[in-house]
């Protein structure tokens, strides 16, 4: 049969579908895009937000409607915590929640009921960390590891803990034996994810942490390079030190704030204040110099001022960080912000988030800025720049790079770059010699 698997959001998501990609065409069947005729369509939901909901819903009825004789399976974190929203769009054959994802090419070999089949059970219940061997992370240079799943942080802005459970991880000598394999298949780069990755180790016996496992991969391991997701603050500077001694471990930490004001990070469930960010900040970029930091910021949160917000501005605008991802709060029924008072009217999330995404973009500039001049390590990707048609890569502390091409600028080897310019958050230059 012709399967295809449509996934949106996070990279652990991402991990997932190929997971699924891969369990599907050991049992002979083929793999093909959306856009080809298709037997059976996959689609690997988000539940972050709202807006993630909406285009869940879009997605599925789009994959309905071009493929009207296909068997369209819905999983992810949205058919988990919304299987009768999904239940209700005509056409839907299963609804796989978190549980029985990797059951989906099990299940679509049994006979499918009239109504859609729901296999949609209690997260929380879960206490192992599932990840299935991947050779191939298809459509990608660098390949995602799921190291880490669930939470049990519980923002009071978050549904993730909902749809995934409690954390848990990846046992060690397994996720050595999975970076092996993908090194073994020329992945150069690894970004090690999770959904608490800061949190890894904590639930396996005996317990371990994040900073002995990147130890152990350096040792142990044959990746040419290791990139972390995100990492929570109060987790960060337990892998400085690795990062630090210069080893294989990227030069690059995103660090969720979501808000400069400390009111709005206690009505958050986050536990530290901005002072404590700010010093964070400090001490990780005076230890690690060309270290670069992305910050997630949340706006709108309830009960958001306008000087709340202007302290968040103030407190981003005087830290060396690298680039924002800006989100605006979006109401998730099932959290405790749900219901709070002094409810951010949406026109004026949207501002602010315009506001945050223009500091973004000068920070972007201003940190690649610091790069011209200098040879930096680049990982060329699979695809040119579509603007400029030049090569393109990442360096190791995540800026991209448009390299002209030449000797030396194949696919998927990491290069010497010497840099010449810096434009729109990008740098230009040509390979060193």
């Amino acid at each position: 049969m012709r399967i295809s698997v449509v996934t949106l959001g996070c990279k652990v998501n991402q991990c997932e579908s190929a997971a699924l990609t891969e369990a599907f065409a050991a049992r002979g069947h083929t793999s093909v895009g959306p856009d080809e005729p298709v037997d059976i369509c996959v689609v690997n939901t988000c539940t972050v937000t709202g807006r993630t909901d909406y285009q869940s819903r879009q997605i599925i009825r789009k994959v309905i409607r071009e493929h009207p004789d296909a068997t369209v399976i819905v999983t992810g974190c949205y058919a988990q915590t919304h299987p009768d929203a999904i239940a209700d769009i005509p056409g839907v054959s299963l609804i796989v929640g978190t549980e029985d994802k990797e059951r989906i090419p099990d299940l679509v070999e049994e006979p499918l009921p009239e109504r859609p089949g729901r296999f949609v059970g209690d997260p929380a219940g879960i206490r192992t960390c599932s990840a299935p061997p991947l050779d191939r992370f298809a459509g990608h240079t660098r390949a995602f590891l799921k190291i880490q799943d669930g939470c049990n942080a519980f923002c009071s802005y978050c549904i993730v803990p909902y749809a995934r459970g409690r954390s848990r991880s990846l046992p060690e000598e397994d996720v050595l034996e999975r970076l092996c394999r993908l090194s073994r298949n020329g992945y150069r780069e690894v970004v090690l994810t999770g959904i608490h990755l800061g949190a890894y180790g904590q639930d396996l016996a005996p317990a371990t942490d994040l900073a002995r496992l990147l130890r152990r991969a350096e040792a142990d391991t044959p990746v040419e390079r290791l990139r972390l997701s995100s990492l929570e603050p109060l987790e960060a500077e337990g892998v400085a030190e690795t990062i630090r001694s210069g080893g294989r471990i990227c030069p690059h930490l995103h660090i969720p704030l979501q808000s400069g004001d400390d009111g709005i990070l206690a009505a958050m469930n986050r536990h530290y204040d901005s002072a404590f960010f700010a010093g964070l900040i400090h001490r990780l970029v005076e230890a690690i110099p060309d270290l670069g930091v992305g910050v997630d910021v949340l706006a709108g949160f309830p009960g958001e001022s306008e000087n709340a917000f202007l302290r968040t501005v103030a407190l981003l605008e005087a830290l060396p960080v690298a680039y924002l991802h800006v989100f605006p709060y979006s109401r998730r029924p099932g959290t405790a912000a749900v219901d709070l008072p002094g409810q951010v009217p949406e026109a004026e999330k949207k501002k602010r988030c315009e506001t945050l995404r223009a500091l973004g973009q000068r920070k972007r500039q201003a940190f690649a800025e610091r790069f011209v001049g200098r040879t930096l390590s680049v990982l060329i990707e699979d695809k040119r720049d579509p603007a400029t048609g030049l090569e393109r890569g990442f360096s190791e502390n995540y800026i991209p790079v448009l390299v002209e091409g030449g000797p030396g600028t194949a696919a998927r080897r990491i290069v010497p770059v010497r840099t010449e310019r810096a434009s729109a958050g990008r740098l230009f230059g040509k390979v060193s010699p």
